[in-house]
């Protein structure tokens, strides 16, 4: 066995879509302005934009409730565009099958997976008859496909979704690696990356303005912890994980910000433990909105997890091999105004396993049965089908999946 790696992407949501006749001509004219932006030849950036019609077109013609979400990610050195298609139903036996040119349930000639499955450098699809199916692609540049492949799928991976008639969302999470001998990270969130080299400027390369997280911060590599730092506890068996999510109180622009401050905080934090994380963050929540925090810290080495949250954020360890979850429960409070004592729970992860966060814009009703083969794929596709099923659109929606080598 090699050395354990964490590989991660960064990312940042671009547009949501609706399911609407004008969801193809959007979708299309959006994913190739973006990747002309992030620097694609024209030909890939007709590949992308074929492709996504496509996937939009599929949603249009053969899903209830279809939505498609437009993102751009990165490593340190490149820049990619990826697609996700969430849909109600009705759903695919046979995925495989699906794929296959020729292949049709509405009378067309059905090459559109397939032409998909020959586009993007990486597609994973998820499906359960009478529920849905999510769909995930990325596409890079031709020079960068290798490298991506190469570095592996992310470990961790989420999606936000504002409540509808807003743009902010209050729901943020984010991750990055801890640990003696953790690998320098493409790092995972739901908005734009606040480590961008300047030839990969979000704004100059996306078109659609910074995050309002997007500023000048140090490096995520593990440090060395200042003397009297809250929560230190560096491994030496390996690299860890630190996964946060944060659901800023109410939904809108303040909460928003609350979010964004939490993930900046968590960024530039030194921390290494869950309960030094949430100190570091109440500190910089004061003042503001607050909001509801949660901190696992994973070391896949060992097959540990450690917890500590505050407020509402649901938090699960899932195992596949019995279908059942396990929750991790946080304490009462408000990070940023009433900081209850905290405790950080440590137990022991079983092979296989994921860890699953998302604030109360999902409802807890979602189970591992209900969901055969989840952990089976990716964790952006796993976080997506979760909010297929479990998501509402009366308030913020939120959730984050770590699945790796453990």
């Amino acid at each position: 066995m090699g050395p354990l790696t964490l590989p991660m992407l960064d990312s940042q949501d671009i547009a949501w879509f609706r399911d609407t006749h004008s969801l193809p001509a959007a979708a299309r004219g959006a994913a190739s302005t973006l990747a002309r932006r992030l620097g694609f030849d024209e030909q890939r950036c007709a590949e992308v934009a074929l492709a996504v019609s496509e996937a939009a077109t599929n949603l249009e013609k053969h899903a209830v409730d279809g939505t498609l979400l437009l993102r751009a990610v990165r490593t340190a050195d490149d820049a990619g565009v990826e697609i996700v298609t969430i849909d109600a139903g009705p759903g695919m036996a046979d995925v495989s099958h699906s794929l296959t040119d020729g292949v049709s349930s509405a009378g067309t000639l059905g090459i559109g997976l397939g032409a998909i499955t020959r586009l993007a450098d990486s597609l994973d699809i998820h499906s359960v008859p009478d529920h849905g199916t999510v769909l995930a692609a990325r596409f890079w540049t031709k020079q960068a496909a290798g490298r991506a492949a190469t570095a592996g799928e992310p470990v961790v991976a989420g999606l936000t979704r504002p409540i509808t008639g807003e743009e902010a969302c209050g729901d943020a999470w984010a991750a990055r690696p801890v640990g003696a001998r953790a690998p320098e990270p493409q790092q995972a969130r739901r908005t734009v990356g606040r480590e961008v080299p300047n030839a990969l400027d979000w704004s100059a390369l996306t078109g659609f303005g910074r995050s309002r997280t997007d500023a000048p911060t140090a490096s995520a590599m593990p440090r060395e912890p200042k003397s009297g730092e809250q929560g230190d506890d560096p491994s030496p068996d390996g690299p860890a994980l630190l996964l946060m999510f944060c659901d800023g109180l109410g939904h809108g622009p303040l909460a928003g910000r609350a979010a964004d401050a939490a993930v900046t905080a968590f960024r530039d934090g030194r921390a290494q433990s869950p309960d030094g994380v949430i100190r570091e963050i109440h500190t910089a929540l004061r003042g503001g909105r607050g909001g509801a925090v949660a901190v696992v810290r994973i070391e896949p080495g060992v097959r540990t997890l450690s917890f500590c949250g505050v407020g509402n954020v649901s938090t699960f360890v899932v195992d596949p091999a019995t279908n059942t979850r396990r929750s991790l429960l946080s304490a009462p409070g408000i990070v940023g105004h009433q900081l209850p004592t905290l405790r950080t729970v440590s137990q022991e992860l079983p092979r296989g396993s994921g860890v699953i966060m998302h604030s109360d814009g999902l409802t807890e009703r979602w189970q591992p049965a209900s969901l055969p083969g989840l952990l089976a794929h990716s964790p952006l596709v796993a976080a997506a089908q979760l909010l297929r099923e479990a998501g509402v659109r009366r308030d913020d929606a939120g959730v984050a999946v770590a699945k790796g080598a453990w």
